[in-house]
């Protein structure tokens, strides 16, 4: 097996129902183990999911867990899961899904550098990044999806 690199999210008791919500956004296979199916099934928490992982269609890995009892839940702003690619119409099935009952910071549209790019935060409080490359002949600027100079525009 390969190395890859994927998203890893915490989440306080809503691992589950988040999970659920980005499969039925994305696709794919879900797979979910609760810390009862590892320790004391009478313990506190232990229908919280200790680890899930969705494998989606188009090669998406995303894991999470919810944070045991007796361990602090810090809530993370510092992460933002990024999709780009040429698939306009599936990009922006996404982002209409993930941004619905969210936060939009920069809607979904046309930027300086050519692409269509759009932040939001969804109902889960977790940031997503949508860059929906145009074709290089109607990009002279040579975006390779991830916004100008490698990564895109956050706005501050």
């Amino acid at each position: 097996m390969t190395s890859r690199l994927n998203p890893y999210l915490s989440f306080g008791d809503t691992a589950r129902a988040a999970l659920e919500f980005y499969r039925d956004v994305f696709g794919g296979t879900l797979t979910i183990s609760t810390f009862s199916e590892f320790s004391d099934r009478d313990a506190p928490g232990a229908d919280l999911v200790m680890h899930g992982v969705l494998e989606t269609p188009s090669g998406f890995t995303l894991m999470a867990a919810d944070t045991p009892p007796g361990m602090e839940y810090k809530p993370g702003s510092s992460i933002s899961i990024s999709l780009s690619g040429e698939d306009a119409a599936e990009l922006h099935g996404y982002w209409d899904r993930l941004s619905e009952a969210g936060t939009v910071s920069v809607p979904l549209e046309k930027q300086m550098w050519g692409d269509e790019f759009g932040l939001c935060q969804d109902r889960f409080g977790v940031s997503w990044m949508v860059n929906v490359v145009v074709p290089s002949q109607a990009n002279p600027g040579g975006s390779n999806g991830d916004g100008p100079v490698g990564r895109p525009a956050i706005p501050e």
